[in-house]
């Protein structure tokens, strides 16, 4: 092989063998998080199976309830309530409202009891649905969501949210609160509005695709680069 030969295949190949790692590196990625969904999945579909319990006093493990169905009792506390915001299942922008529920003696849960058009944020405007004295919510137990990379800050002096961060909403509402979220049931509320039932479980598993994306672009390089150095010789 003659010198101005390798000279020219030098650069190509400094180019190609980081990229292909880089690819390959990217698919075995999809591949692990491919199965770290499954289990995701998995551990939703059991909860979801499992036959509804009494939310206990304290909770050490929020994963270990991630979408068990339970039941919870106390007094609601409007002047409290926090918004989350939210389109509804037929992408209509809304809010979640999300209330402290006071139990005696065992803290407060915050309740996720669903979902309002913005012009029945203001509680003023849904007096029927503020229930007062005591309840038993039936729903879904969440543990806290981190906020994505492109998701607006929480705005606590206007009691705004846009993801279900627990722990910042626990520091405005004060108190002793359970790690915990209940999605309320869909059973109808005085008024109409919230509009419970927002539990939603259908979480996008394409990671397979993308693995064998990042494959085929590897692959691909990998054939230019060949056909590069055969037309070189």
């Amino acid at each position: 092989m003659s010198a101005p030969y390798r000279f020219r295949a030098f650069w190509p190949t400094v180019m190609t063998v980081p990229a292909v790692v880089i690819l390959v590196s990217l698919g075995l990625w999809q591949l692990e998080r491919k199965v770290e969904k499954e289990v995701l999945l998995a551990t939703i579909e059991q909860g979801l199976a499992a036959p509804p319990v009494a939310l206990p006093e304290r909770i050490r493990n929020p994963g270990a309830w991630a979408y068990r169905p339970v039941t919870v009792s106390g007094e609601f506390d409007h002047s409290r309530e926090l918004y989350l915001y939210a389109p509804n299942r037929e992408g209509a922008a809304g809010y979640h409202v999300i209330t402290p529920l006071a139990r005696a003696g065992a803290g407060t849960v915050l309740v996720n009891r669903g979902w309002v058009p913005p012009e029945y944020k203001d509680p003023a405007t849904r007096p029927e649905g503020q229930i007062r004295g005591p309840v038993v919510i039936s729903g879904v137990a969440r543990p806290s969501r981190a906020a994505g990379l492109f998701t607006p800050a929480p705005e606590p002096e206007n009691r705004l949210w846009f993801s279900a961060d627990l722990e910042s909403m626990a520091e405005v509402v004060g108190g002793d609160v359970l790690p915990v979220l209940v999605d309320a049931d869909a059973t109808p509320n005085p008024g109409g509005f919230p509009v419970g039932g927002q539990t939603r479980i259908d979480i996008p598993n394409n990671h397979l695709d993308y693995a064998l994306t990042w494959f085929g672009l590897a692959v691909a390089l990998l054939v230019i680069y060949v056909v590069y150095l055969r037309r070189r010789r």
